[in-house]
């Protein structure tokens, strides 16, 4: 009997992939991910069997990876960032002790990575000093109406809020819908970063304010933070106080 594990490789540069987590790559057999992310480590995959899938084949491709380690292999599952935020950390686990007992893999656990949000916060500054939420902007597998309950939830709760997923081809004008939704509890002043790309090659970031911010350019590959009421901007950093005394 093989092992699965679940790696998160950072955001994008193998340079902010933790020694543990490229340990797990480079030791396995077979590493199954989402080809953007595969593409991501492709010199660490020498010698090993790559299983790549397109968007929104998550449940075939950690399918495969549960059979791989059934018949023996080493597998890892890659996800971008944080395996268990947005990742495959979940649904590998859940298919795999749908298996047996006497023919379930060992679990190698969840690796860890740097989440898109954490590398995003550090290109702006230091937004996430306080509590803050973190929602997708993706109706795939939640509810529009229930994102949308938890962007107001989340304002009038003065979070700073992350935003994930935040505009795609066939979601266009869901960030403008949140941008109103949010203006109901937060000043129009309010500073708004956008990160794209972070860690990637051709990474950018602005930062704008609540009433401005969907006029800049904003992408699949983006992540938008929203200040709460005490975020300001300084000589180009974006700053959440955490309340103590400067």
């Amino acid at each position: 009997m093989g092992k699965i594990t679940v790696v998160g490789i950072g955001p994008g540069s193998i340079e902010d992939m933790t020694p543990r987590a490229r340990t797990a790559v480079e030791s396995a057999d077979v590493v199954v991910g989402y080809t953007t992310y595969i593409k991501l480590i492709e010199k660490l995959l020498d010698g090993k069997k790559v299983i790549g899938t397109g968007m929104m084949q998550e449940v075939d491709r950690c399918r495969m990876a549960v059979e791989e380690a059934v018949n023996g292999s080493n597998t890892v599952v890659v996800s971008s960032g944080d395996a268990g935020v947005y990742g495959m950390a979940g649904l590998v686990l859940e298919m795999l002790l749908q298996c047996p007992g006497e023919s379930r893999p060992e679990f190698g656990g969840t690796i860890a990575g740097v989440s898109a949000v954490n590398a995003a916060a550090s290109i702006l500054g230091a937004p996430l000093m306080h509590d803050f939420a973190v929602i997708s902007l993706s109706d795939w597998l939640t509810p529009w109406e229930l994102i949308q309950k938890r962007a107001r939830l989340a304002g009038e709760g003065d979070f700073v809020i992350a935003l994930y997923n935040p505009k795609s081809k066939s979601r266009p004008d869901y960030i403008n819908q949140i941008q109103k939704i949010i203006l109901e509890s937060r000043d129009p002043k309010t500073p708004v970063g956008i990160v794209t790309g972070a860690s990637r090659d051709q990474e950018s970031h602005v930062i704008s304010d609540l009433a401005h911010f969907t006029e800049e350019e904003i992408g699949m590959f983006s992540i938008v933070i929203i200040g709460n009421s005490r975020t300001y901007v300084k000589d180009g950093y974006m700053i959440t106080p955490r309340g103590y005394k400067v």
